[in-house]
């Protein structure tokens, strides 16, 4: 039996006994000879990529993507027997880790210090005897109360970072309850939490159900010191909203990670926004675990096991 494996991404899992491993032109078209493969793993394919597969892979049982989210491979359109799994889990460590680098820059003010650092200036502002969380002004996860809204596998790996560096953690959801030891809001009961919430971290899943869910009306119900960090899903934030905020004084301060659309074009107004720190969609980008869950997932393809982050179809 046969795998085919991006060239996107160097991968090496162990293989089960009779399965062959081939890697492949992610960007291309699937060369006819290894149309008889029955799993295709997914990491940064092209449209036309999958679009051969669909057409092509007519032994096809499994579709695995190192991605969280599989919305392009959902819509390539690939026959109902076909299972399609996530890599829900493979970037909770990573989105955590640039998560955190973007709240502390943020809070500690480091991209003012650069600016002080190419001035070749000391600055007293930054410097010295500082109080703790300022009126008006976060800067430090201690007693910050912070809402994660978007708590799956990433939220609950970050919540305890957080937590450990002295912050109040919550985190929001479609139901309420708990999960990971904290607790979690359901996603009706956000706006009217949000008057009490310093940070608010947006892991939200993308779809048309989510589309501009942080919008004016969420912004204007959080405080006029608190921070908002995306790093979920572009179409999750409005940019023309948050823009507003950030120029208005109503919102301290912003991080996307994210954007709609991406690239960012470079006369988009969003660039020029004050208090506002942009990465290139880096906060994940490498699956952490991949081999591991290419071959427990060809495992439970022969029986032992069940598919692990099976997509809902």
């Amino acid at each position: 039996m046969k795998i085919l494996l991006p060239d996107t991404t160097d991968l090496d899992p162990d293989l089960p006994e009779g399965w062959e491993a081939v890697t492949i032109d992610a960007r291309a078209e699937i060369p006819t000879e290894h149309h008889d493969a029955q799993v295709l793993v997914v990491w940064g394919a092209s449209r036309r990529h999958l679009a051969s597969a669909v057409e092509n892979l007519h032994d096809l049982r499994l579709v695995q993507s190192l991605a969280a989210g599989v919305d392009g491979i959902l819509e390539a359109g690939f026959a109902d027997d076909v299972q399609i799994a996530t890599g829900a889990g493979l970037h909770s460590l990573t989105v955590s880790e640039h998560t955190l680098g973007l709240l502390l820059s943020i809070l500690r003010r480091l991209p003012e210090a650069r600016d002080a650092q190419e001035r070749h200036e000391w600055s007293d502002e930054l410097g010295g005897m500082q109080p703790l969380n300022p009126e008006g002004r976060m800067t430090s996860l201690v007693g910050a109360r912070v809402l994660i809204w978007g708590f799956g596998q990433i939220g609950q790996t970050l919540a305890p970072v957080l937590a450990a560096l002295g912050a109040e953690v919550r985190g929001a959801a479609r139901s309420a309850g708990e999960r990971a030891g904290f607790e979690v809001l359901a996603d009706d009961d956000v706006l009217k939490a949000l008057p009490e919430v310093d940070i608010l971290i947006d892991i939200l899943p993308g779809g048309e159900a989510t589309r501009g869910m942080i919008d004016a009306e969420v912004l204007a119900a959080l405080p006029d010191h608190a921070v908002l960090i995306n790093v979920g899903r572009g179409t999750t934030v409005d940019q023309q909203a948050l823009r507003e905020a950030l120029e208005g004084g109503t919102l301290g301060a912003a991080a996307l990670d994210v954007t709609d659309p991406e690239p960012l074009p470079a006369e988009d107004p969003l660039w020029d926004a004050p208090r506002l720190l942009i990465t290139p969609h880096a906060a994940g980008g490498r699956p952490v675990g991949a081999d591991e869950r290419i071959r427990e997932n060809l495992l439970a393809l022969e029986g032992d096991g069940a598919i692990v982050q099976l997509a809902d179809r």
